[in-house]
């Protein structure tokens, strides 16, 4: 298991890294943590002819909270410091919920969060989150950038909207309103394995003690994270145990997952509707409890 022959250029300046991939086009590939490339690398799944090393732009690895409450994360931010960041765990607890889900801690020492996202797992936790927090990624390329929503980030199997010379930079999560509750869960053979379904639920619970709509972003069902149009039944309606399963229902039968060695597709819409269930009512307790002005409980 060697990869094939490459080039390393190794940039010191993100100028320098965009003039590289302005230069070799559909032959250059960005090189970050390595967790994923690396493997398909090795397996001579991907051959790219030149390997660009970003791992010298320091400029892209940074954690900030802004005025408004925002949150801005460098593409080169390891997962792992989102775990032990506060303002994380303040302003994106969807995200910090997640990231303990995501492989193992020397995994996640190395990986990092736009390579995550660049790479567009459907079965990875970040893609998922992001979509159910509204985030925006910034792509930069030689020359000027743009930004895009996460929602319309991810357009299938390992496919994103980065278009030959561009660079995922930088993520912005709009800041996390009050009366706001998230949960993040999934089922997988092993914690670190691949999840067989996983669910990242957004919802809130109002001064009058109804919830708003909710956001059901599923992963592992499909070639890219699946947004259902189900969350939106929990608009003005009383929490209770008997919505969720009603909402529940009628995400999981939304759902058109595969069957694969793992579970059949009927497993895995099994295992979306308890999920769903189980997120959105966690999700709409601490909601309610942050609404009560509980600093104590989680969004």
């Amino acid at each position: 298991m060697k990869p094939a022959p490459f080039h390393y250029e190794r940039p010191a300046s993100l100028d320098e890294a965009l003039h590289l991939l302005a230069r070799h086009g559909d032959e250059g590939k960005i090189l970050a943590g390595g967790q994923s490339l690396i493997p398909v690398m090795n397996f001579r799944l991907a051959q790219p002819a030149v390997l660009i090393d970003v791992n010298r732009l320091g400029e892209l690895d940074f954690v900030t909270a802004g005025d408004d409450g925002s949150l801005r994360l460098g593409a080169l931010v390891r997962q792992a410091r989102l775990e032990r960041e506060d303002a994380v765990a303040r302003r994106a607890p969807l995200l910090a919920e997640a990231v303990p889900f995501v492989a193992h801690p020397q995994i996640r020492n190395r990986g990092t969060v736009g390579g995550s996202l660049a790479h567009a797992d459907p079965a990875a936790e970040l893609p998922a989150v992001m979509v159910a927090l509204d985030a925006r990624f910034r792509l930069a390329h030689q020359g000027g950038e743009r930004w895009v929503a996460a929602a319309d980030f991810f357009g299938g199997l390992f496919a994103t909207a980065l278009e030959p010379g561009e660079m995922l930079v930088e993520v912005e999560l709009p800041p996390w309103p009050a009366g706001h509750g998230a949960c993040f869960a999934e089922v997988s053979r092993r914690h670190g394995d691949y999840a067989m379904v996983g669910i990242a639920a957004v919802t809130s619970v109002g001064a009058g003690g109804r919830c708003g709509p909710s956001r059901l972003v599923f992963m592992s069902v499909g070639d890219a994270p699946v947004e259902v149009a189900a969350g939106a039944q929990t608009a003005g309606e009383v929490p209770s145990e008997a919505l969720f399963e009603a909402v529940a229902a009628a995400a999981a039968g939304e759902l058109e997952p595969a069957t694969d060695i793992h579970a059949t597709a009927e497993y895995r819409r099994h295992l979306a509707g308890v999920l769903a269930r189980r997120a959105l009512s966690k999700a709409a307790a601490r909601a309610a409890a942050r609404g009560a002005g509980d600093p104590g409980v989680p969004g």
